[in-house]
This record gives structure tokens, sequence and C-alpha cells, in this order.
């Protein structure tokens, strides 16, 4: 399958030009807050500015990823005609801005590590910085959908034609390429998807792009999931990862834990989609858990839900053991969590 046969597959939110895109000197991406009432597209004119759409969820899931090289490709255009030396210091102090914008999820901070390699190679041979960085986040971008693509094909072998599933928040482009491709096979199933406070991506951006490419989807509140997996509703649970452990260790979107342990007690399998584990990541004690600002669980899409002088705490990731998790789905196949050292250490 061609990369524009992949791309067409994929609902407005997955295609590649609207997750992320460098355009006229700036950084440009779907604004997924307003999703999908407003198909709005927010432009970042420096690096703070990235930082700051990442850090505000203007985009997230594998955003994030896309829009910090970009604004890496940004500012080597910005700081071109300094020294050497400046470059160098602007392109370190960059970096280490972006990696604080995602302290758990470390996709981000593993690309920028190998982007300051290009971005430095590009200056010793005295080639433009921009153009090298450029071209080497398009040789990514083409592979990572191939990626998808082979973890579409593996889920979607795990389908059974009725199928119930279950997802948590918004499990992007594997979970979307798995169930077109278990669509084209003449499969039917029934996705069930938590609504995912406080941001509601499971509502906004889940349940919008599930519909959009004609899978039936349910939106459930947060504290469904045990209830309908007792009903017998739900046959398998696939969610992405914002992290996975050379143990196997899943760290996802707050709520995931909690749905793989009724899962497990209903003998549903548990099933997660990454492109690689951390090999920085060696087990749980490694993991850092994002604690945001607690206000955004007082209030939902600005709308205040309790009084504000009562506290709050909003840890924003769960970690789900590996005795829970039935298989991890990755180009290389579907992977037992406790292998995962052997492909990705």
């Amino acid at each position: 399958m061609q990369l524009s046969e992949i791309n067409a597959l994929l609902p407005f939110l997955l295609r590649r030009e609207n997750v992320a895109r460098y355009e006229d000197g700036a950084v440009v991406m779907c604004d997924r807050r307003k999703y999908p009432f407003e198909k709005a597209f927010h432009r970042c004119h420096d690096v703070e500015d990235a930082a700051r759409a990442i850090e505000d969820m203007v985009t997230q899931g594998g955003g994030p990823q896309y829009v910090g090289l970009y604004a890496m490709a940004m500012l080597a255009g910005q700081v071109a005609d300094q020294d050497s030396v400046k470059q160098r210091e602007a392109f370190q102090t960059a970096r280490q801005r972006l990696v604080r914008t995602r302290p758990t999820n470390t996709s981000l901070a593993r690309l920028l590590e190998r982007a300051i390699g290009i971005m430095y190679d590009a200056l010793d041979e005295g080639q433009s910085v921009e153009a090298k960085l450029l071209e080497w986040i398009e040789h990514i971008r083409d592979l990572s959908y191939e990626k998808h693509l082979k973890c579409g094909q593996f889920g979607a072998s795990l389908i059974d034609d009725g199928d119930g599933i279950l997802t948590m928040c918004f499990a992007e482009t594997s979970l979307l390429m798995t169930l077109a491709i278990a669509k084209q096979q003449g499969k039917n199933m029934q996705v069930f998807t938590p609504e995912t406070r406080p941001y509601l991506q499971g509502a906004r951006l889940t349940a919008p792009s599930i519909h959009e490419i004609g899978v039936p989807v349910k939106i459930i509140t947060d504290n469904m999931p045990a209830h309908v997996i007792s009903e017998g509703k739900i046959k398998k649970y696939f969610t992405a990862a914002d992290l996975v452990t050379l143990d196997g260790h899943v760290v996802n979107k707050i709520g995931t834990f909690q749905n793989a342990l009724a899962a497990h007690h209903y003998g549903v399998p548990y099933f997660v989609f990454t492109q690689a584990a951390d090999k920085q990541k060696p087990n749980r004690a490694s993991i850092e858990i994002e604690a945001r600002d607690p206000e955004e669980i007082r209030t939902c899409r600005g709308v205040a839900t309790t009084l504000p002088e009562i506290d709050a705490y909003y840890p924003a990731f769960d970690i789900t053991p590996p005795e829970y998790v039935a298989g991890v789905i990755t180009q290389h196949g579907i992977l037992s969590p406790y292998d995962l050292a052997r492909y990705f250490g």
C-alpha cells in the first residue's frame, strides 16, 4: 500500500498534513482543543509557541513529536546567520525546552536527540540545517506510517466478526488503521469509547474519527467500562501507549489501568499499540508520571464542575503491569510484554 493510500484510509485528524506540517517558516497543526466543532489550525512562529501548544493540548498523542521536530527546523532557519557555536547553543536550549513539555511520553525526547545529531552533522558539513532536518523528518514520517500500516494489519487479525471493542483516550493511527483494515475485510464491529475527562479526547477525537471511517461507535462515560465489559459487550480492549518499558509496563492516559483490571477479571484480552519500547526505561521505577494542573479537573470545557476552593489531584497517566497485557502490537508482530527487551533493548 502506498503512503498516499494509507493517508486516504485515515480520518481527518490523522491525515499527515493535519497532524503537523511545516509551512512558510511556521509549524502548523489542527487545533485538537476545538475539534470536532471546528476544523481550525494553529500556527507556531517560534520554539516557545510550539512548546506551549504541546503543553496546552493544542496537539496531543503522536502530534507533539512532529510539532517538536518542525519547531527545531524552524529554529534552524531563524538562526542560520549565526555562528555555529551560537547555533548549537540555541539547538540545545530548544531541545531542553521541548523535552520538558512531555515528561512521561519519551518519544519526543528520543526523536529530538536524534534530530540534534542530524543538525550537528549538517553544520559540520556546511549544509543547510533547516533543509537537512526537514528531509530527515519526512523520511521518519514515511517510516512511521509504514509501521502504523503493519500494526494495523496485525491488529485487524485480532478482530473477529461481530466483536465489541473497548478503547481509551485517542489511540490514534494504529487503532484507526486496524479498524479500517478490519472493515475492508468485511468484519462487523462495535467500538465503545470512554469520554476521557477532563479533555474529552474519547468523545471529541476518538468517536468522531471512528465514525468518519464508517465503523459503529458508542460513547460511554469514564466510569462505565467495567459494567459494559461485565455485560459481555466487549471482546477486545485496544489502546495506544504513551510509553512502554522494556519489562512490559504500559503507560497510557489515566483510566487505562482500571479498564485493564476489569478486562482481565472478565477474560477480555488487552492489546496495546506501540512503535517501540523505550530502552532508556527498563522498569516501572524509571517512569515519571506527569502531574497536571488540578484546575483542569475542576472544570470541563471551561465550565466549573465544583467549588474553586476544593482541592484536586490530576496524574495524567497510569501504569498497567505486564500481567494484564495480552500482547503488544508492533511492526515486528504481536509480542509478549515480557519479550520486548529482545526487540528494543
